[in-house]
């Protein structure tokens, strides 16, 4: 029998499993990534705990699966687009590689999401597969037939950064209007504090019933959730969607929001299901030591 190991580069935290061919978790460690220490402290932190976790399991599966927000750009071999801004033009992957002596694959952390709940979380009864990750950003993933599918630019799943208002708040990446300025959780907590002057997470804001007090909060959050995945349905027509991240706690995207969705969507019948993640915060992780197996 052989194993994998897949490794979640996270913002906060560095999670490894390793898992047989039943994807049972054979051992799991993890650390705090302590991002603010810098690129070298990160990746000896990385090349520590899969030697730690690796030790005494001498059928690991070749290559080991890493997922981080952002794609390696496939011309440099460097890391674009990540959240952990100290990662961003740096060649992790062969730095990886040349400490551990292992071929290393990476991936992006929402197409690794996507995998794993397509090949053994909510959606493994479905073909094609768009996952979504609403958290601090908004990312997505697509899987057909548990495959990813990444795209000519390896951008494929990005919905958070199409366009969701024309001209509308300015987004990080430079653009106006994409659909993270308004429905991921740090968009979601800053118009909050616009409207009531009061600093909380999303999670409590709904918890609390405060929203109640600011009904367009809730209104505004709906119609720009309904719009963003009608547009992925309109152009993608995926046989389900599944909802990671933080904000997939969150009761009523999976009634009123789903009802939203539907209502924007280009057909009178709208057959696609909105599913909450199985896997949790894990989702990463198990996709990441998946992709020995689609590598």
């Amino acid at each position: 029998m052989t194993h994998r190991l897949g490794i979640d580069l996270g913002g906060t935290k560095i999670e490894a499993i390793i898992i047989d061919e039943q994807f049972q978790v054979i051992k799991r460690e993890r650390v705090a990534t302590k991002r603010e220490e810098g690129y070298a402290a990160i990746l000896g932190r990385i090349v520590k705990l899969a030697k730690s976790i690796i030790k005494d399991i001498h059928d690991i599966e070749s290559p080991i699966g890493i997922c981080t927000p952002g794609t390696i750009e496939s011309d440099t071999g460097l890391l674009k687009n990540s959240n952990t801004v100290c990662l961003i033009g740096k060649p992790i992957q062969k730095d990886m590689e040349r400490e551990l002596g292992i071929p290393v694959v990476m991936e992006n952390d929402a197409n690794c999401f996507a995998l794993a709940e397509a090949t053994i979380g909510a959606a493994k009864k479905y073909n094609v597969v768009f996952g979504v990750i609403l958290g601090t950003g908004c990312g997505g993933g697509i899987t057909m037939l548990r495959n990813i599918h990444r795209g000519a630019n390896r951008i494929a799943g990005e919905w958070g950064h199409h366009c969701l208002i024309p001209n509308g708040r300015e987004c990080y990446c430079g653009n106006r209007g994409c659909t993270e300025a308004y429905i991921s959780g740090t968009a979601l907590e800053k118009e909050w504090f616009e409207l009531s002057g009061e600093r909380s997470r999303v999670t409590d804001i709904i918890d609390t019933g405060n929203y109640k007090n600011h009904p367009e909060w809730k209104e505004n959050f709906l119609k720009n959730f309904g719009r963003g995945l009608a547009n992925v349905i309109d152009i993608l027509d995926p046989h389900a969607i599944v909802i990671g991240g933080g904000l997939s706690s969150i009761d009523f995207l999976y009634t009123e929001g789903k009802e939203s969705v539907y209502k924007e969507t280009f057909s009178k019948i709208v057959r696609t299901p909105i599913l909450k993640n199985k896997l949790g915060d894990s989702a990463g992780v198990f996709g990441a030591a998946m992709l020995a197996d689609i590598y």
